[in-house]
């Protein structure tokens, strides 16, 4: 079995379909199919997108006040174009499946389903035309130093020692200040990490060329929700993060976001990435970035460390979990602050997050027995709780 895949721009597809489908919240995502084996396969829609738009739904949303005749073209268009089921051993059929509109990526999941057997696959396209952020640094090829030996790890006491041994913090662009803590790592690749975040819908973000900055804008006075906004650089190993993912409330102002940095290290020839996550609470001005605004974070970043543990325990490709010893305790009487003067507070520890693409279900998610969080409440006797 092999396949192809990919996600149409937004003119893309008013070109192929002759209407424009984005204007409807509508993206066709074209699937090809080649079956080597012996059996007829069915592809299931719903593994793309459990909403997605059966091709006479969305040819009726463009029929308007067309003519009869008008109407019967634009079905017969969209049903043309739609993936044909099944396909036959031997053969190879092409088609397209009408998702929800995503302007910056798609983890296109492909299901075929045969008599007693189905086949499974996981594949990470960007929409053509997004400009995003990873794109100035090779994407999950970057080495913290080409010259520098990679570091394979396979005893996790020498794994454990070598995380906690990284930077505490990310800093300003000349590395004298620090900022926000290193509370993240991240164990996977392209095909199994990634997948994994924008399943749970994490989306990547965008540069911060003159579109972006106008939509933000844009966003922020109107109140609507940009999922791709830019986010300010931070620094670590001489450079502006790698990759930066984000998870939107209903406005611009409100998201959890992450940056991440490709290190050196490896853990079972898995690629390790060191991370900050918080959550963006507000938006406030400052004199501390060369916009003068800046979003405003909540204090308490292990929410934002530990909300992200738990999402990604859904994502069907988590494999071990576990923390270790960061950026040491910060208690909320005594918080730090970061580059932009807004306040945390932390127990100081980083989480690590190793992914496969093999699905794992949560009963087989293991634990790194390093360290146990606790934190006590106390409740006076009788007081309301």
């Amino acid at each position: 079995m092999h396949v192809s895949t990919a996600a149409l721009s937004s003119e893309e597809s008013a070109a192929v379909y002759g209407v424009p489908l984005a204007d409807r919240n509508i993206q066709p995502v074209w699937i090809e199919v080649e079956n080597r084996e012996d059996r007829n396969y069915f592809l299931l829609s719903p593994g793309l997108d459990p909403n997605f738009f059966p091709a006479s739904e969305a040819a009726e949303a463009f029929a308007g006040n067309a003519s009869p005749e008008q109407r019967t073209d634009l079905d017969r268009r969209f049903r043309t174009l739609a993936f044909p089921n099944p396909v036959r051993p031997g053969e190879t059929v092409s088609g397209f499946v009408l998702t929800n509109l995503n302007e910056g990526a798609k983890l296109v999941q492909i299901d075929l389903v045969a008599k007693e057997r189905a086949r499974t696959f996981s594949i990470f396209v960007v929409v053509p035309g997004f400009e995003g952020d990873y794109k100035r640094s090779q994407l999950f090829e970057r080495t913290v130093d080409p010259e520098a030996p990679t570091v394979n790890y396979t005893d996790d006491a020498n794994f454990r020692a070598a995380l906690e041994a990284l930077p505490c913090c990310a800093t300003n662009e000349d590395g004298s200040t620090n900022g926000d803590p290193l509370n993240l790592i991240i164990v996977g690749s392209r095909d199994d990490a990634l997948p994994a975040l924008v399943r749970r819908g994490w989306s990547l973000t965008e540069q911060k060329w003159s579109g972006a900055i106008g939509r933000m804008i844009s966003a922020a006075l109107s109140g609507e929700p940009y999922v791709n906004a830019p986010v300010s650089d931070l620094h670590l190993f001489g450079r502006a993060q790698d990759l930066a993912l984000q998870k939107a409330r209903g406005d611009i102002h409100q998201r959890n976001h992450l940056r991440l940095w490709l290190s050196n290290i490896r853990y079972h020839d898995k690629l390790v990435w060191i991370g900050q996550i918080s959550r963006d609470i507000g938006t406030r001005l400052t004199w501390h970035s060369p916009t003068f605004t800046t979003h405003k974070i909540d204090p308490e970043v292990d929410e934002a460390r530990t909300a992200l543990a738990e999402d990604m325990t859904y994502s069907q490709n988590l494999m071990k979990i576990g923390l270790v010893a960061g950026v040491g305790a910060a208690p909320d009487s005594a918080p730090r602050k970061n580059l932009t003067t807004d306040p945390y507070y932390t127990d100081g520890y980083r989480v690590v997050l190793v992914f496969d693409r093999k699905p794992r279900p949560l009963s087989e998610i293991e634990i790194f027995p390093w360290v146990t969080p606790y934190k006590v409440m106390h409740v006076t006797p009788g007081a309301k709780q």
